[in-house]
């Protein structure tokens, strides 16, 4: 089976590699490589960890990236600039899309001052991913990352592609909501485990619940078109979120989940 995996990061960081190496993996573009070349991963999209000035870094072979949005951009007195750096990489085919990470930088996505940053995403007809649910900071705030808060965003900007970006951990129910009122509103299933599994078959037992949820909210859209595999790379081991996902995704639903709806999504 071919993959996709939507959502991913990506840099050369000493954090990344303390996350890499619990996940079982190493934090280097020839251990990713071979990694997919192992689970049939063929692309990767990776959510933008450099400034957005940075409009001539080059990803390796088979990665495409969204590019990461400081929220308050609305607020900064080089806005113009910004959007300018926005645009170009949105001209550049591995481009597709825009990330934001509201909870982190303290911002609501359905904000009115963000509607430049928008209208690029429509112009260009990319996507705008979202960080939503838990977040990996205690200096986060949540109630900025709520599943909820994209429900404003997708009535303002219906022309806009939205990404929820972990389906909304732990509030699957309200990203299920916002799912099903809003048909620009897609999932990706990333950020659910860190590190190596030991055990797997021990634990899904333990871990029942979350995947019944989870098996029970994608019977409930019956919305499989929707949704994406994603990693959260380097926070998991590949190998075991691919059985992870398996575990509450049909398997007559593998194929859209697992590729063709990133395809669709990103215009991969």
């Amino acid at each position: 089976m071919r993959i996709i995996d939507a959502h991913l990061h990506f840099a050369p960081e000493s954090y990344f590699d303390k996350l890499a190496a619990e996940a079982g993996h190493e934090n280097s573009s020839a251990h990713l490589a071979a990694a997919y070349e192992k689970y049939n991963i063929a692309a990767g999209v990776v959510m933008g960890n450099f400034p957005l000035e940075r409009v001539d870094y080059l990803y390796p072979e088979n990665l495409y990236y969204c590019a990461g949005i400081d929220g308050v951009i609305y607020d900064r007195a080089d806005m113009a600039e910004q959007l300018d750096a926005l645009e170009k990489h949105l001209q550049r085919s591995d481009c597709v899309g825009i990330k934001f990470y509201p909870g982190y930088r303290f911002f609501y996505v359905g904000d009115d001052r963000l509607a430049p940053v928008y209208e690029l995403a429509a112009k260009y007809d990319k996507p705008v991913a979202v960080h939503t649910g838990l977040t990996a900071s205690d200096n986060a705030l949540l109630k900025y990352s709520h599943p909820l808060t994209l429900d404003e965003a997708a009535v303002k900007f219906p022309k806009v592609r939205l990404v929820m970006c972990h389906f909304g951990e732990p509030w699957f129910d309200d990203a299920a909501a916002v799912v099903f009122k809003n048909p620009n509103v897609s999932v990706d299933l990333s950020g659910m485990l860190e590190g190596k599994i030991a055990d797997m078959a021990e634990f899904l037992r333990q871990k029942s619940g979350l995947v019944n949820r989870l098996k029970d909210m994608l019977a409930y859209l019956n919305m499989y078109d929707r949704f994406m595999f994603g990693t959260d790379w380097p926070l998991a081991n590949l190998g075991d979120y691919i059985e992870f996902v398996k575990a509450f995704v049909p398997e007559k639903y593998w194929e859209p989940v697992f590729h063709a709806n990133a395809e669709r999504v990103y215009g991969i």
